[in-house]
């Protein structure tokens, strides 16, 4: 066979080569309200996680509350960490009492939160070859 028909046999299959950017997806679950929005902040980098605000390769979205699936793009293969916020006033930010979060917090691959946000270890997954999905719970602390 070509080069080319492999590919094309390997899409087909449902894998893809390692090397193409692939869709990433997340749902998520445990919203205590349906009030606001989900920032949501995507970063290859531990340096900015879990607040991707100054990453110049961040992907940064603020979405209406709705079940289902959120679609984030085709990523390029790498490792990446996910953290969102339920921002249920709607004003762009996590609001914090003495430190604490007062909305819903969480993070990809639902790390232990202990004193203060997961390390970007804790939170990261690959994306190579196929598309992926997180499943994140939301946690309220307040």
């Amino acid at each position: 066979m070509k080069t080319g028909s492999v590919m094309l046999m390997t899409l087909l299959m449902g894998a893809a080569p390692a090397d193409l950017a692939q869709p990433l997806s997340m749902e998520v679950r445990g919203l205590r309200s349906a009030k606001g929005n989900v920032l949501i902040c995507v970063t290859r980098s531990p340096r900015y996680f879990p607040d991707c605000t100054h990453d110049p390769e961040k992907r940064h979205f603020a979405v209406p509350v709705k079940a289902g699936t959120i679609a984030l793009g085709a990523m390029a293969p790498g490792t990446y960490a996910i953290a969102i916020v339920h921002d249920e006033n709607g004003n762009g930010k996590l609001d914090t009492f003495a430190g604490i979060p007062r909305e819903g917090v969480g993070f990809s691959r639902n790390p232990a939160i202990r004193f203060g946000a997961p390390s970007f270890k804790s939170a990261q997954f690959a994306v190579a070859g196929a598309a992926v999905q997180q499943d994140i719970r939301v946690k309220y602390f307040l």
